[in-house]
């Protein structure tokens, strides 16, 4: 069964008690909360907030002697918590309770209102006794506030050949934030605690670097496989730490790219691929929580059959364990896919896929929702909506690359999915479509871009977008997701991504959409970070300009380049036709002198004000290459 937690909605976003009670700082404080109310009832617990089963959840109050539960809100009488019935908080005083816990945080105003009502000689005990000190908070004012917990995972490695490096930028100084540090705590496979730090936030824009080999010289570790937590104190405008994440041997044939955890742990994840012939595809299980995530609460099943076979192993607080696809599901081959039961014990995980020939690469699952229904109403849209939902995706150069798409089911509702595919050259004229039917929640159909032109790119490349086809079927949800899947014949090296769709370039809304990085729909502007590669490599960004409804003819899209520091190195102009695509490398840009003029860690911004792009990354070794989407803020 998944945690009683509640960690995300789309209605309102991310929720800061689940952060609060699990944060790696919290988790000392919390167990002796538990010892203390074990040792001092019986306890009547005053849940105002209806936070007490998500803590419970993750530190059980079992062996408690509870004098009662008590509730604020007449609407919560009755409500039961470990065969307890809530009670009025006015009832209070009828209890035998020698302690008494308020659930929840800024908890003095309760504190003063319940204490006339406790017994002579009770004890008051709050969640504040959970809290993270003052100087870790971004808003001083609220302890529940999001920005307070401005925190995320990172799979980190150094070992066996193996590096990983975070690159990201303080976007948040760019919304105001000013001072504060990030706090980071690396955990080892075992989930133990390998170091501490704090960095000093640089000046808004500037970049912000971790590399797994600095840090183990820094501290003088071990090899090490696990996870690096991230808390960002001073954080202003988003609440999510963004990142891309390169990790990178010292083989040249160990390259890959992803991005960011997607903080919140799910039940279920989908898009993680079957292996092929001559590959192993590993799920790096990383437990989120710190309390043990028991055997068998992890499991696997291919997308469409709902036998499932599970991890028969615990897993430690914070701990990393390797799992072998093959290792549960030996028969599975691709183009299957496979649907990981994750009981909201781990934010999004990472899987590595691992070659015969030596090449690795890395990617992520994406989150499967629970609480969608179909929509009746999408279909019906028709004109109104144009194309609707779009999911973009590039078309590297035919001469060299392979380009495949995977449709994903990503929702429980989604029995079938009637999907298309359209291809179109980099000027954005429809090269060919190509329908896919209805397919079944157990297929798994995998089409190269590259066979439907039969190779025929003018200018070379494109790119491909997937949309729902109502001809087909009228089941939809709008939260269509592929896997897309990129070979470089020429080195034998791959690559691989998914994303799901959005409505692009229109003023017409629906259900959120053409989403905005911030502030309400439509959003109808680009700022996407691009990071550079080591100057041994070189960076292509290819940019795709999607749109649901026509929009303006061509983009005004500025890349710029940028220092370290967070100052503007050099810019250039592009026009993306509508419907079209734009790649680019990095070197080909901009000049040998205005990339050492960079520096380092320099990096990029893709700015458009006149429409959204969706772009994606990679760097380009003499022997392998790596892609994923960008991020923007």
């Amino acid at each position: 069964m998944p945690l009683n937690i509640e960690t995300f909605s789309n209605a309102v976003g991310g929720n800061a008690f689940y952060k609060a009670v699990t944060h790696p700082l919290a988790a000392g404080p919390a167990r002796d909360l538990v010892t203390t109310l074990r040792a001092n009832g019986p306890v009547a617990i005053y849940d105002p907030n209806n936070f007490l089963a998500a803590f419970d959840a993750v530190y059980p109050l079992e062996r408690i002697e509870l004098a009662g539960l008590f509730v604020q809100d007449l609407a919560q009488v009755g409500r039961v918590f470990r065969n307890h019935a809530a009670r009025p908080i006015t009832d209070l005083p009828q209890s035998r309770a020698t302690t008494v816990l308020i659930a929840a945080f800024d908890a003095a105003a309760s504190s003063a209102h319940i204490k006339p009502m406790m017994r002579d000689g009770a004890s008051l005990v709050t969640f504040d006794q959970l809290r993270l000190p003052n100087d870790m908070l971004s808003d001083a004012r609220r302890y529940l506030s999001n920005l307070n917990f401005a925190t995320n995972f990172v799979f980190f490695r150094d070992a066996a050949g193996h590096h990983t490096r975070l690159v990201t930028t303080n976007y948040w100084g760019g919304y105001g934030g000013t001072g504060g540090y990030i706090w980071f705590r690396l955990f080892d496979a075992e989930g133990r605690e390998l170091a501490d730090w704090k960095e000093t936030l640089p000046a808004a824009n500037a970049a912000i670097v971790v590399d797994s080999r600095d840090v183990r010289a820094r501290f003088s570790l071990p090899e090490f496989t696990g996870q690096l937590f991230v808390h960002v104190v001073g954080a202003a405008g988003h609440d999510i730490v963004k990142y891309a994440l390169d990790t990178y041997g010292d083989a040249p044939e160990v390259l890959s790219c992803t991005h960011d955890a997607n903080s919140w742990p799910a039940s279920r994840y989908a898009g993680l691929p079957a292996p092929a012939d001559d590959e192993e595809v590993v799920l790096w299980v990383q437990n989120s929580h710190p309390v043990t995530m028991d055997a068998d609460e992890i499991g696997l099943n291919l997308m469409g059959d709902e036998t499932v076979a599970t991890l028969r192993k615990p897993l430690a607080p914070f701990a990393t364990h390797r799992l072998s696809v093959a290792d549960l599901l030996p028969r599975a081959r691709w183009p299957q896919q496979i649907e990981i039961r994750a009981g909201k014990h781990m934010v999004r995980p990472r899987y590595e896929v691992v070659r015969k020939n030596g090449h690795s690469r890395m990617a992520h699952p994406n989150v499967e929702r629970e609480d969608l229904k179909l929509d009746a109403k999408l279909p019906k849209l028709g004109a109104r909506l144009g194309k609707g939902y779009i999911l973009p995706a590039p078309i590297l150069p035919v001469a060299r690359y392979t380009s495949i798409v995977l449709p994903t089911p990503m929702s429980t509702a989604q029995a079938h999915l009637p999907v298309k595919l359209a291809v179109y050259d980099k000027d954005g004229h429809l090269l060919h479509e190509h329908a896919f039917g209805n397919l079944k929640r157990s297929d798994s159909v995998a089409v190269a871009a590259n066979e439907l032109v039969k190779g025929a790119m003018p200018g070379g490349y494109g790119h491909m977008e997937l949309a729902y086809d109502f001809n087909a079927g009228d089941e939809a949800d709008g939260w269509l997701h592929a896997l897309f899947r990129f070979h470089d014949r020429e080195t034998g090296h791959s690559a691989e991504t998914s994303f799901g769709a959005h409505v692009f370039n229109t003023l017409v809304t629906y259900r959120d959409e053409p989403q905005s990085y911030k502030g309400p729909p439509p959003g109808l502007s680009t700022r996407l970070f691009l990071r550079l590669g080591p100057p041994t490599h070189d960076t292509l960004c290819h940019l795709i300009y999607p749109a649901s409804l026509p929009w303006h003819a061509l983009s005004d899209t500025t890349l710029t380049l940028m220092s370290a520091k967070g100052t503007e190195v050099a810019k250039r102009q592009f026009r993306i036709a509508c419907g079209g695509s734009l790649l680019l490398r990095v070197n080909e840009t901009f000049g040998a002198d205005e990339r050492s003029q960079a520096g380092e860690h320099g990096y990029c911004i893709v700015r458009d004000v006149t429409c959204r792009l969706f772009g994606y990354h990679g760097v380009i070794g003499p022997r392998a290459f790596s892609l994923d989407h960008m991020f923007g803020f």
